[in-house]
């Protein structure tokens, strides 16, 4: 099949990854989020991913001059390669971070560093015209077309609980809030409005990657694909992932269809493509080949169990959230709390209040109050800095509480509990407080 699909995904891919990392510096968020605070939350097992000081500025230069590369086609497999790692790295340096699309971003990374996506239309098919080509085997472009589908598939399976479908929460307190939007905005008082956007919602990712397979619903489909990822631009402030995902849908249009796009670029670039041009088809040796397809078969089957693994935990998921990373739950949750930490020194029983601010950011502090394991992890730290300011083997309990999509607040870690002797694991908590109601579905 013809390469031009995997041609324009690289060059917009790379194109709004670029601007992501731009967007990010000239807001100052770099220096906001990982120079200013004095602690950070690793992932379990990647605590050595941390912040470079004043060099995470270079981090971000490479991640970016990577995203260039690749869409340019230069040196692609290097700066796919450099986008990957930098690009995860960045995601990995702190917890309360975590985004569904930068999860995205990263596995796509991943897969352009595999695929054969910068042998054409690309700097590198004009200086080694030896190893360009114009045609690719079918699969490198289903295997694109698997990832897109997935995250939408999964997001709408995780639309399928009480919560969301009979209860319309979280957008019955979200849209409220945006009722003072030109023309439209009146209709987000109204209850029904967040029903009918709930219930659409979980239809159009369950069902949108099957309409952009088919000839006949493409276009409607990606219309809708437009329409609803510009409206959460609009409604939701979640950074690059609605277009991401507007131009990862593109990958669904036929390759005639790419190949037009892109030799209207070339007319705007001043090289047309000269008619009868040759067909020069990508051949992978037998050995190469299958050694893709196994790595590739490798990476969708984690891809497909990853989001699952919540089903090793006995309690609601919503409430403990073991297992919800990594898994396209997207904006399923508003979920909202306060943390007071207590240390007690064990030898005098002298106890103290923290001032989470004095060490955190305003989004570690939201974003740690409602997760268990990210309030281990600073009780943990504060039982080390407590050690080095002379409080002899400091006791470090938690007064917590949490309201989760619109529920009354109640009392989320065990106050008895001392978080300090507690051991960080992949093991559910048994120090996280029952939930006392019950969210159905998957």
């Amino acid at each position: 099949m013809p390469a031009a699909p995997l041609a324009v995904f690289r060059i917009a891919f790379g194109v709004l990854i670029l601007a992501s990392v731009v967007r990010f510096w000239a807001k100052g968020w770099i220096a906001e989020l990982y120079l200013q605070p004095r602690f950070f939350f690793p992932y379990y097992g990647l605590e050595f991913i941390r912040p470079l000081g004043p060099y995470t500025y270079g981090l971000f230069a490479l991640c970016g001059v990577c995203a260039l590369l690749v869409a340019l086609g230069w040196h692609y497999r290097v700066a796919a390669a450099g986008l990957f790692i930098s690009f995860t790295y960045i995601e990995l340096m702190d917890k309360s971070t975590y985004l569904n699309h930068y999860y995205f971003v990263s596995l796509a990374a991943l897969l352009l560093v595999l695929l054969p996506a910068g042998g054409y239309f690309s700097l590198d098919a004009r200086r080694q015209p030896e190893r360009a080509h114009t045609h690719v085997p079918r699969w490198t472009l289903d295997a694109l077309r698997l990832l897109v589908g997935i995250v939408y598939f999964y997001a709408g399976l995780a639309k399928l609980n009480s919560d969301w479908l009979l209860a319309a929460q979280p957008l019955r307190i979200w849209l409220p809030a945006k009722n003072d939007l030109p023309l439209v905005g009146f209709l987000f008082s109204y209850p029904i409005t967040a029903f009918v956007f709930s219930w659409f919602g979980a239809f159009y990712d369950l069902t949108v990657p099957f309409f952009l397979l088919n000839r006949i619903t493409r276009p409607y489909a990606y219309a809708a694909v437009v329409v609803f990822h510009v409206l959460t631009a609009i409604l939701f402030p979640i950074g690059m992932f609605p277009y991401v995902m507007i131009v990862a849908a593109l990958v669904f249009f036929p390759p005639e269809w790419h190949e037009r796009l892109l030799e209207r670029v070339r007319r705007v670039l001043g090289r047309p493509l000269a008619a009868g041009r040759a067909v020069v088809p990508l051949v992978y040796r037998p050995r190469v080949q299958r050694t893709l397809l196994a790595g590739l078969g490798l990476f969708f089957v984690v891809q497909l169990l990853v989001p699952f693994r919540y089903a090793l935990y006995p309690r609601e998921l919503f409430w403990t959230e073991e297992g919800y990373r990594f898994s396209w739950r997207v904006m399923l949750m508003e979920k909202m709390g306060q943390v007071q930490f207590k240390v007690v020194d064990s030898a005098t029983g002298r106890a103290r209040l923290v001032n989470n601010a004095e060490h955190l950011s305003v989004l570690q502090e939201k974003m740690m109050a409602t997760q268990a394991d990210m309030i281990l992890q600073f009780a943990h730290y504060l039982r080390d800095y407590y050690a080095r300011q002379g409080v002899h083997q400091p006791q470090i309990y938690a007064d917590t509480y949490v309201s989760l999509n619109g529920r009354l607040g109640k009392a989320y870690i065990d106050p008895t509990v001392d978080l300090a002797r507690q051991s960080e694991s992949f093991a559910p908590k048994p120090w996280i407080l029952p939930f006392d109601d019950e969210i159905t579905g998957l």
